[in-house]
């Protein structure tokens, strides 16, 4: 008996060795990488957009990659200032709200324009930059207050901003363009007052950077 325990002693103590090493793999296994769950556009989205949950997923992103600003919740029900690539991270800077602005400098507003061309908004995306042409005064006493008298163009139409960012472009229903279309855009104050006193219909149009 003895001598069978002893020829079993061997195999037994190499299994028992390798069930101890088996079970202690797990144990020495890093664990996975720390990552940050963030929303993200399940599919290419256009800038308007009221973003609903089928709109957005979750992404898991190690925090390295997070960009500012990166929505973890509560984006449902909000506008897209721009358009969205699939699988883009969201941030604030693509709502329309106080992420708009960010990045101009102190003093800049989001200020909305209705441009009375729907179609001519159409054309519009944020990024551009444009100029805002209103109808011509019934007297000088009502042309708005700028720093420069605004410049005359073709057809007696008067220039009241130039050359200003978009940052949202608002989506509305085709039923709605015969009331024209809103744009939004980054100006200082001085603009948005003159743009609140010029005379309608407003028109736009694009120019370069």
């Amino acid at each position: 008996m003895n001598a069978r325990l002893a020829r079993l002693r061997r195999p037994l103590a190499a299994l028992f060795a390798a069930a101890a090493a088996g079970l202690a793999l797990p144990a020495l296994r890093p664990g996975p990488p720390p990552s940050v769950a963030v929303l993200a556009a399940a599919r290419d989205l256009r800038a308007g957009a009221t973003l609903t949950a089928s709109d957005l997923r979750r992404v898991r992103l190690p925090p390295e990659a997070v960009p500012s600003g990166a929505l973890r919740s509560g984006a449902a029900g909000r506008v897209l200032a721009g358009p969205m690539r699939r699988g883009e991270p969201l941030t604030d800077a693509r709502l329309v709200g106080d992420g708009l602005l960010r990045g101009f400098g102190p003093g800049t507003v989001a200020t909305p324009v209705r441009i009375a061309d729907a179609g001519a908004v159409r054309l519009v995306r944020p990024g551009d930059r444009i100029d805002v042409l209103a109808a011509p005064s019934p007297s000088p006493s009502l042309s708005p207050s700028l720093d420069a008298a605004p410049a005359v163009v073709s057809g007696g139409a008067r220039l009241v901003i130039s050359s200003v960012p978009v940052v949202a472009v608002p989506r509305r229903a085709a039923s709605d363009d015969h009331d024209g279309a809103l744009v939004v855009v980054a100006t200082d104050r001085t603009q948005a007052v003159a743009l609140a006193g010029a005379a309608a219909p407003l028109t736009l149009t694009i120019t370069g950077h």
